[in-house]
């Protein structure tokens, strides 16, 4: 589904992504992980287009939908959620039907509901969950998720989870950042471990008997980079 070959990027004369490669099959969630600073999401920028490499090559399945929630989610605070989903999706070129069938189901998937609450009202985890509804307009086949569980409570990060957990077994390809370990091994397949930039570690759930934050700490150290 997704294959990225010696990625390179450099600022301000240094790199911080280095000779990266590593693909993404389809029907797996994938883990991106690393520490602050690793390059993580440094990388799902550039397989996005957002910023340009410095070398290296980003391969995609032809024509293949992206839906795409980032770290820190912003829309404009004055358009409620819905109004902020049928913005997103008139720009996909989505008809006025398919909006009004759709945004219910994703607001409701999401954990949230319709109704006249402006953006600037909503709570952090509101917004996160609001992003995913945004990244899953039009049913995209490939989803890249930055730190989606960032200000969810328990039960919200729980509820984010199982969310995926289905989206994967609905046949949908998912690239997924996170610094929550436990909450990687229970949906990932497979993923990578950054440091500064650099492929140091490739995990596959359920090849070693060592759990993920143990390998994690015993790759990266407990020093945050």
């Amino acid at each position: 589904m997704l294959a990225c070959n010696h990625l390179r990027k450099i600022y301000q004369k240094k790199c911080v992504v280095d000779d990266l490669s590593f693909s993404v099959r389809q029907g797996e969630v994938f883990a991106l992980l690393g520490s602050n600073g690793a390059g993580k999401t440094t990388t799902i920028k550039m397989i996005l287009g957002l910023i340009p490499k410095d070398g290296g090559t980003v391969e995609k399945v032809e024509d293949v939908k992206i839906g795409y929630s980032p770290e820190t989610p912003y829309f404009h605070p004055f358009l409620t959620g819905g109004e902020v989903l049928a913005f997103y999706g008139g720009l996909q070129g989505m008809s006025k039907g398919e909006l009004k069938q759709e945004i219910p189901a994703l607001l409701k998937r999401a954990g949230l509901k319709e109704s006249n609450t402006k953006v600037k009202h909503y709570s952090k985890g509101m917004l996160q969950r609001l992003a995913l509804a945004q990244a899953l307009l039009g049913d995209p086949g490939l989803l890249i998720l930055d730190e989606p569980t960032a200000g969810l409570d328990a039960l919200g990060r729980l509820e984010m989870m199982h969310t995926i957990q289905a989206l994967k077994e609905e046949g949908k390809t998912i690239l997924l950042n996170s610094h929550i370990l436990n909450d990687i091994e229970r949906v990932c397949d497979r993923g990578i471990i950054l440091k500064e930039g650099r492929l140091v570690y490739e995990w596959e759930n359920g090849e070693s008997e060592k759990d993920l934050e143990e390998i994690f700490v015993e790759k990266i150290g407990g020093t945050d980079r």
